[in-house]
């Protein structure tokens, strides 16, 4: 099969398309025929080693197929089956081996890009806003990078449970997308500084929560965001990791919080899995919650995806089609 290999950490040029021998299934996995793969900014920490990983690797964490094998002993998924996974690597291929705890059936209402483009960004901001700081109604949040692929989806959901949104965007184009998706306020940070924006939108007060995917260039200023007992969810880092940070400084700020989630920990379990994946695909399938499809690629050009998602030119989900 034809799939992307990286042999060596570093930039998009890493990532080969090579012929690479097909995958067996094994007990309680399954081999899925990719029909689309699912591009996330954690795909290019693997890549340049951010998060270390063994080489040579196929990188991708999700995407959308049918089953063409299943692995000794497995009983809940059969050939022919149209599943989704996520959390599961080597995904940048024609075949994938799946394991079937980190997969779902996907409904028919969905078509096999929608649930390539669901599952790891919706999960991770179903949990952000319903478990991590679980938002209510009169909560105001902010969220950083509103009209990415996680921000969209993320604005949705905090509308649907009530709260106040605040999004930080870089273009105009970009803040129609946030404006669509729900979004109360929208800052151009490129225009003004987002610090005094929310300082001057809240009355004073701050936010409640930020929701901060950006990471080094935003950290900082998210804590001058908060209220007292706010919390700062740190999910990201586009522009670069954090720094040291003196806990001493988040009680001078107002007895803050700081947390850095990962969708790995939420879903470990294969309950928690099925209902948070459940509860995205459910709000899709009945039109509660809208799925941008903002670019796609050929499997062959996933250097030139990365480039593009690293150069802060993709809204919405970017996907790459085998």
């Amino acid at each position: 099969m034809k799939a992307i290999q990286v042999r060596e950490h570093g930039g998009p040029e890493v990532l080969e398309l090579r012929e690479v021998p097909d995958p067996e299934p094994e007990a309680g996995r399954m081999i899925v025929r990719m029909e689309a793969i699912g591009l996330n900014y954690v795909d290019t920490y693997h890549r340049t080693g951010l998060y270390p990983v063994d080489l040579p690797m196929i990188p991708g964490l999700e995407g959308a197929g049918t089953v063409t094998a299943v692995g000794e002993g497995e009983t809940e998924f059969r050939v022919g089956d149209r599943v989704v996974f996520t959390s599961n690597p080597g995904a940048y291929a024609e075949l994938v081996s799946v394991s079937a705890e980190r997969a779902v059936r996907l409904p028919e209402e969905i078509d096999f890009r929608r649930g390539a483009a669901a599952l790891l960004q919706g999960m991770t901001a179903q949990y952000l806003a319903v478990s991590t700081y679980p938002l209510r109604k009169r909560d105001t949040c902010l969220i950083h990078a509103a009209a990415g692929g996680v921000g969209l989806l993320l604005v949705q959901i905090a509308k649907m449970r009530g709260a106040t949104v605040i999004g930080t965007v870089s273009t105009e184009q970009k803040e129609r997308l946030a404006l669509e998706a729900g979004a109360d306020h929208v800052i151009r940070y490129t225009e003004e500084d987002f610090g005094q924006a929310v300082r001057r939108l809240t009355g004073g007060e701050g936010v409640h929560v930020v929701y901060d995917s950006v990471g080094k260039t935003t950290f900082e200023k998210s804590l001058g965001c908060l209220r007292r007992i706010g919390m700062l969810v740190s999910f990201g880092q586009s522009s670069g990791p954090i720094g040291a940070v003196d806990p001493l400084e988040l009680g001078r700020r107002g007895s803050l919080f700081l947390t850095r989630p990962s969708l790995f920990d939420y879903a470990a379990e294969r309950e928690s899995f099925v209902r948070r994946a459940g509860d995205v695909l459910g709000w899709i399938a009945s039109g509660r919650l809208t799925l941008r499809i903002g670019q796609t690629f050929p499997l062959a050009e996933a250097a030139r995806a990365h480039r593009a998602l690293e150069g802060r030119e993709t809204t919405g989900k970017t996907l790459l089609i085998p």
